[in-house]
């Protein structure tokens, strides 16, 4: 009996801690999943837009943006990068774009992607990129309400 009260003494006085830290716990600005800090996996994010595909980055050539660690495949992207971070920076930080749609943060994975109108987009796998494109102009327009609505 003494080790049953032992038990709920401790869950009685851990209980608030664990249940409050849910509550204070905010998504990233940038994806970079739980166990690092590089965003888009590693991937390049000017070369979306130079080479029309992923290219994996290098730590030789990295920043930091947003709390992130963004790797390039050369110093020239970075510094494209660096000229303009918005301009070649994932839509929604990273996450699924689709998943965004519906006010959900979820990994965006550099694999499924897409530009439209000159911003880079990701989704969280191929299934879901394919119900992504079925509307893409409209998942856009609900995404971005819902990324400022997270944002404020």
């Amino acid at each position: 009996m003494k080790l049953r009260s032992l038990f709920l003494a401790a869950f009685m006085a851990f209980a608030p801690v664990s249940l409050a830290v849910p509550a204070a716990y905010a998504e990233p600005a940038i994806y970079t999943g739980r166990f690092s800090d590089t965003a888009l996996q590693g991937y390049d994010p000017v070369a979306y837009f130079t080479d029309g595909q992923p290219v994996k980055g290098s730590k030789e050539f990295s920043t930091e943006y947003k709390g992130a660690t963004f790797q390039f495949a050369s110093a020239a992207n970075r510094d494209a990068f660096l000229a303009d971070p918005a301009a070649y920076a994932p839509q929604y930080g990273g996450y699924c774009a689709w998943a965004m749609a519906d006010g959900k943060y979820a990994k965006g994975n550099a694999k499924y992607w897409k530009i439209v109108d000159g911003k880079l987009y990701l989704n969280y796998n191929a299934g879901i990129q394919k119900k992504w494109n079925a509307d893409v102009p409209g998942f856009i327009e609900k995404a971005d309400m819902q990324w400022q609505d997270l944002q404020e």
